[in-house]
């Protein structure tokens, strides 16, 4: 009763420039499994509104995030990071002897200490190989911007290490700096890497230039329909700034050696297996010998999609030899976490009097911060999301470069790309629709896809991107709805001469997943009582994740939830899976699920078979029975279990 699934997506190496009309491969049909048709009546879980599995733990104070085990562990140290205090410079001196002096001291690392690796990494909680540069050292000399790790201590309580911080003193040569992204391209920007200290195998990078990355996709002509006399050139700029995610619960991790002289961390992340791998790259340690435990954690929204406050933990813990915890501050959330990615982007468009457009051409300047984490990815959705919604125009372009400038970092947060790419796309059609006096909902519906459009805006910049023939979409009706919603035909105006009521609208479109990419798996064990152990590698961040899981595995297999126990998100004991991002949880490690409990209910109905001696075709599983539908006879899950076993 082990079961997995991959999502694997359109096949990428098709070619894109493929006619429509020579696109069989793509059928408009959809061959949807019967049991993803069974009406909502008739299903006893799902779609049914239930009470979350931590619910009650949660009101009640029971639920255990990761500040919640420092109680577990008598000879804890508490963690607290020396941070730059100058955007752009050379750490020449770090002089430690009073904080080393001080009582309650455990520990005091610096980037020469015999405990701090110096080898480099990315923090981005992403799939092997990462699609981000190597361009981060645990502590670093050469600092890029104000929260730069420079060292840290481990202290028997918070005041003492928070005192001992203070008593460090750091000495710098101090460089210029360059805050703006457009100045970072200048001959005259100071470089904030050099060719040694960055590994990076992604195309476009230019680190004289201090750029990352650059992303560039084209079909059809651009160029060509922008020089056409007949058609009118629209172009407008936005500017989409950073953002904190502002979870409920800081980065907190707590790192100690268990009594196999194994690695563990207990730790508030959204990716406990990348984690565990990156980890073992950072500290030269197998694989095998570090164990990363999820427990509740209170928001991620992206944030937690990093391995931020891990690292560091894991360093001080091996130099003070006695379990740590690091509990990120607020000041260091909006400090030295992460961040989206401030962009400036600009839109062009060629369109015809009648509102069809002919050209769509964007631009975007992302401002990755000091270290690309997730620069290159999340970019490259800016344009992959939103232009695919015009699947009808003829000739589109998209180019991306992500820059380094001496600010704080980035990384992944809700919606990943997408909500800057849909800024500069709705907004540059609601100005266009203005100067065009055309109805904004009208020139969209114009232009926007339908049922049996080919997308291949979608694979105009290869990676995940493939072309795809459209079998469902619901903006129609969305549309439809909204309008009726707020009234978009009949707005009632103020009396007030002095007031206005306006309205608006704009299309967003977010992938679930990444396709090709991911990966979720389940193992589901019956008891001998008829009950049931889940365990899943899905990370449940306060979503309801495992609640769903539950579930989905309680409708398959006919038994009560309260009757599935899940266990998660432990890389020890939970099989693979990606983490929880892309809002894919339930889709990838919930199809896991289905699948494993499919295995199971075979068995199920095998041994009812026998036990009723019934053929298996006549029986079904429900209310923790397998019943046959032509008899009266059934058997209960608990006497199965025992016959079993």
């Amino acid at each position: 009763m082990n079961d997995s699934v991959d999502d694997f997506g359109q096949d990428a190496s098709a070619d894109p420039q493929t006619p429509p009309d020579e696109a069989e491969a793509f059928p408009v049909d959809i061959d949807e499994p019967a049991n993803n048709q069974v009406p909502e009546e008739e299903r006893d879980s799902i779609a049914t509104a239930v009470e979350k599995d931590d619910d009650r733990k949660l009101v009640t104070g029971q639920a255990k995030f990761t500040a919640d085990y420092a109680d577990r562990f008598s000879d804890l140290a508490y963690a607290s990071v020396v941070r730059s205090e100058i955007p752009h410079g050379r750490v020449t001196g770090i002089d430690t002897t009073e904080a080393d002096a001080m009582d309650g001291v455990y520990a005091v690392i610096t980037p020469d200490s015999d405990a701090v690796p110096d080898t480099k990494y990315t923090s981005a909680g992403q799939s092997y190989p990462e699609p981000s540069p190597w361009d981060m050292t645990l502590l670093t000399e050469h600092v890029r911007y104000v929260g730069d790790a420079v060292a840290a201590v481990a202290a028997e309580d918070r005041e003492i290490a928070e005192a001992a911080k203070a008593a460090i003193s750091v000495s710098y040569e101090e460089y210029d700096y360059v805050l703006d992204p457009e100045e970072a391209f200048t001959e005259d920007a100071p470089r904030l890497f050099e060719d040694d200290e960055v590994e990076n195998k992604i195309v476009g990078h230019d680190y004289a230039k201090n750029r990352m990355s650059k992303i560039e996709g084209e079909i059809g002509d651009v160029d060509a329909a922008f020089q056409d006399d007949s058609l009118t050139v629209h172009e407008t700029e936005w500017e989409s700034i950073r953002q904190s995610h502002a979870q409920l619960e800081k980065h907190t991790s707590l790192a100690f050696q268990n009594e196999d002289d194994r690695t563990v961390l207990i730790t508030s992340t959204q990716v406990p297996n990348h984690t565990r791998r990156q980890l073992a790259h950072l500290f030269d340690i197998p694989l095998r010998d570090i164990r990363v435990k999820k427990p509740r954690v209170g928001g991620g929204f992206g944030g937690k999609q990093a391995m931020v406050t891990e690292p560091v933990t894991l360093a001080l813990s091996r130099a003070a030899d006695r379990p740590v915890i690091y509990e990120a501050s607020r000041d260091e959330e909006f400090q030295a976490m992460r961040s989206r990615h401030p962009m400036r982007l600009r839109t062009r468009t060629a369109v015809s009097d009648d509102g069809s457009i002919e050209a769509i051409d964007l631009y975007a300047l992302s401002n990755t911060g000091a270290y690309g984490s997730h620069g290159m990815t999340v970019a490259g959705n800016v344009g992959s999301k939103p232009m695919p919604l015009y699947s009808k125009v003829p000739n589109a372009r998209f180019e991306a470069e992500i820059v380094h400038t001496n600010t704080p970092q980035t990384g992944a947060m809700r919606g990943y790309g997408a909500p800057q790419g849909t800024l500069a796309i709705e907004g540059h059609l609601d100005e266009v629709a203005r100067d065009l006096d055309l109805d904004p909902i009208e020139f969209r519906r114009q232009n926007y896809m339908e049922v049996g459009d080919l997308d291949e805006i979608a694979a105009m910049m290869g990676g995940e991107g493939a072309k795809r023939r459209i079998r469902s979409c619901g903006l129609d009706d969305c549309i439809n709805r909204g309008m009726d919603s707020i009234g978009w035909d009949d707005v009632e105006q103020p009396e007030e001469n002095h007031l206005h009521r306006g309205i608006g609208m704009a299309l967003s479109a977010q992938g679930t997943g990444v396709a090709g990419d991911e990966l979720g798996a389940a193992q589901l064990m019956m008891n001998e009582d008829g009950s049931f152990h889940l365990k899943v590698g899905g990370v449940d961040i306060g979503t309801g994740a495992d609640t769903a899981l539950i579930q989905i595995a309680s409708e398959v297999l006919g038994a009560a939830e309260e009757d599935i126990i899940i266990e998660s998100s432990d890389t020890d004991v939970t099989p693979f899976d990606y983490g929880a991002y892309a809002s894919s949880t339930t889709y990838i490690s919930g199809s896991a699920v289905k699948e494993a409990a499919e295995d199971a209910r075979e068995k199920l109905l095998s041994w009812g078979s026998k036990m009723l001696d019934e053929p298996v075709e006549n029986l079904e599983t429900g209310d923790g029975t397998v019943y046959s539908e032509t008899t009266d006879q059934s058997v209960t899950l608990k006497e199965i279990g025992y016959e079993t076993t």
